[in-house]
């Protein structure tokens, strides 16, 4: 059953209560005016219970009562923010019962996934979204403005350092549940190349690294990159498990650069620094809630009807890159990509704002891998 217009709230199941449901989504409700959390899905009971109490949520369900959620007739879309092997087999479910879908990134773990996702959404005429958060944060979209106009001449160079020291024992640093640098952070800087630079790679290389900790013998500990554009243009960057908290990304052109701090984050403070024939001027810009953003968004695509900027395609590209780094590392050779059409980008039309949410909320059997997540 899908909300009408009249009603002007998508009802959401979130699926998958960890901690960055728990810290960043469930509080965020409050803020998106055409959203309304309804159902939660968890296999821990506490976690349902209490959560449920908190948010005054009527409906829980556990993950095998999944379908009895999708046919209730009490939700329009679902939030998922499963495990990264999970993401294919619960969108696919939800849009065969014609329930619209939020999805966290990475999209999934293989192309084969992603396409599957897309078909089964196109199947069923439900709408696919991908979390690309930042795609409605103005921080970033500023930045796309500042090089689209080319107030740094002909962008020439990106460069990014996404790293965080992630604990021991965390699912990011597991095989099988689809984690490793590149899923988990280093799509932010692919993702980030893409948009700043409007375009698709054509030829990728990388490179992993690992001090040989204990929590590092499933995935890499580090990774670098370098990702070939058109026109000569070189993206590059490193992403790791096992460093200090940094998240920024550098765009050179030939007449200035513009750099972006914090530029990752989901909370906080952002900054711009353009620096334009050796003049350097600082921006701030402030707080926002960037996960009621996303809800906003979403629920606005279904009640305009209206296809989702950052689409199942959009997630499809970046797990092809990521495929095609993971196959670089293994033969340590650049591999050549073919590029998708990708006819939408983002843009500062898409720039949502709601004032961050006010308190941290205590977590139910979740732990953070690290402060800047």
């Amino acid at each position: 059953m899908t909300a009408t217009n009249d009603q002007r709230k998508i009802r959401y199941a979130v699926v998958g209560l960890g901690w960055f449901a728990q810290e960043a989504a469930l509080p965020s409700f409050v803020h998106a005016e055409n959203s309304e959390l309804v159902a939660l899905v968890s296999d821990d009971a506490t976690k349902r219970e209490e959560l449920s109490k908190k948010y005054g949520i009527k409906h829980t369900y556990s993950y095998e009562q999944y379908e009895d959620c999708l046919t209730s007739g009490e939700v329009d879309a679902v939030y998922i923010a499963l495990p990264n092997h999970l993401h294919c087999e619960y969108t696919v479910r939800a849009a065969n019962q014609a329930i619209h879908v939020l999805c966290e990134k990475p999209m999934a773990t293989t192309e084969q996934e992603c396409e599957a996702m897309i078909k089964a959404a196109n199947d069923n005429n439900v709408k696919l979204m991908i979390a690309y958060r930042l795609h409605l944060e103005e921080a970033n979209l500023q930045a796309v403005e500042i090089v689209r106009s080319k107030q740094i001449g002909e962008p020439r160079i990106f460069n990014s350092v996404f790293t965080q020291q992630v604990e021991e024992g965390n699912i990011r640093l597991r095989e099988v549940t689809g984690g490793g640098t590149l899923y988990d952070i280093g799509i932010y800087c692919i993702n980030a190349a893409r948009y700043i630079l409007q375009d698709e790679p054509i030829e990728v290389f990388a490179v992993a690294a690992n001090n040989g900790e204990e929590r590092f013998s499933e995935v890499e500990e580090m990774t670098s990159v370098i990702l070939r554009f058109p026109n000569e243009r070189l993206a590059t960057f490193t992403c790791s498990f096992g460093g200090a908290s940094v998240s920024s990304y550098q765009i050179v052109g030939t007449q200035g650069d513009l750099r972006v701090e914090s530029a990752y984050a989901w909370q906080g403070e952002l900054k711009h620094y353009l620096t334009i024939n050796g003049e350097t001027q600082e921006r701030t810009f402030e707080d926002h809630d960037q996960l009621a953003a996303e809800f906003i968004y979403f629920s606005d695509c279904i009640l305009q009807d209206k296809n989702p900027e950052p689409s199942g395609t959009e997630g499809l590209i970046d797990v092809s890159i990521i495929q095609a780094l993971y196959k670089s590392i293994e033969t340590r050779q650049p591999v050549q990509i073919e590029t998708r059409d990708r006819h939408q980008r983002p843009t500062s039309a898409q720039t949502i704002q709601r004032p961050p949410v006010e308190e941290t909320p205590d977590l139910i059997h979740a732990a953070a891998p690290s402060k800047e997540s």
